[in-house]
């Protein structure tokens, strides 16, 4: 099962790099476009090739995220219980969940547009997972034999989804809105993959409402870590490295929330916060482990 469940994240990070290439080309090919209502007989077949590639991305991505969760599944099958306990897995669970957020966002809003953006951060990801987190299948440690481990775990991983789709919706904020400045300034219209993309409004609101349902849900992640600390060494908190970086996360999501309903604070200042959010989550997620010691350090690479 172990070398099944290899066999197949491998597989789901070739796929997510293929979904990667295939969004590339499908910006590529929008290149010179304007918007769909301008459109000529040789616009059209270039638009022809836009969609073909998009949903051939949008393919690509489905059978990644296929793969990549029949690798999840059959990690924990192998090790007889629930496939988070080392950074390997964490990593590789919340890509599937990241994925399969912006999957029920494309069926439900035909948001294709964050395709790219989701393509890439899955193949980077699952391309440090199966190269340089990779672990054996082993016991989890006596710390993580609790129900609240597996409660804050489940936690942390919807809030990864929703903290990137949130946060790529942020940078492309930052993508239309430069374009529609430069355009404004040329006194024309900004044509490309970029004139698909909502508006800069549009994004803005989407990035807060993900923001809205993550934010409580991460809010919940330490809540229950700290009832599992509690159980597994004797204190709530201890500001441990993992500890810090999580409540500079949330104190980042915060100013992000309180941003966007801040008349001053909208647009371009509170897509920067998002981002930052973001990355503060990443470093969180993965950098605390590989640069720092503490009682997380169980977990190892």
């Amino acid at each position: 099962m172990a070398q099944y469940s290899d066999l197949a994240m491998v597989a789901a990070t070739v796929a997510y790099i293929v979904a990667l290439v295939l969004h590339a080309g499908e910006w590529a090919f929008a290149r010179g476009l304007g918007e769909e209502r301008d459109a000529s007989g040789a616009e059209d077949a270039q638009r022809v090739n836009v969609d073909l590639f998009g949903r051939l991305a949008t393919a690509a991505i489905l059978i990644g995220w296929l793969l990549n969760t029949v690798g999840v599944v059959l990690r924990g099958v192998a090790a007889g219980r629930a496939p988070w306990g080392n950074m390997y897995e964490f990593v590789t669970s919340a890509i599937a969940l990241v994925v399969l957020l912006y999957l029920l966002v494309v069926w439900r809003a035909g948001a294709r547009w964050l395709g790219i953006g989701v393509a890439f951060v899955a193949a980077l990801m699952m391309g440090l997972a199966v190269t340089v987190f990779y672990v054996d299948v082993a016991p989890l440690v006596p710390a993580l034999h609790s129900v609240w481990f597996i409660v804050h775990i489940i936690a942390a991983v919807i809030s990864a989804a929703g903290f990137n789709v949130a946060g790529l919706a942020s940078i492309l904020f930052l993508v239309r809105d430069g374009a529609e400045r430069r355009a404004r300034r040329r006194g024309g219209e900004f044509r490309g993959y970029v004139a698909r993309i909502p508006s800069p409004r549009k994004l803005e609101l989407f990035a807060h409402r993900v923001t809205a349902f993550a934010f409580p849900v991460w809010t919940f992640t330490i809540v229950a870590g700290s009832i599992w600390a509690q159980y597994a060494w004797g204190r709530y908190w201890n500001w441990d490295p993992k500890e810090t970086w999580s409540f500079i996360t949330w104190v980042v999501y915060a100013a992000f929330l309180h941003a966007s309903l801040t008349a001053g604070w909208r647009g371009r200042p509170a897509a920067i916060i998002s981002i930052l959010g973001l990355l503060t989550f990443w470093f969180n997620f993965v950098g605390v482990n590989l640069l720092f010691s503490g009682l997380h350090s169980y977990a190892g690479i």
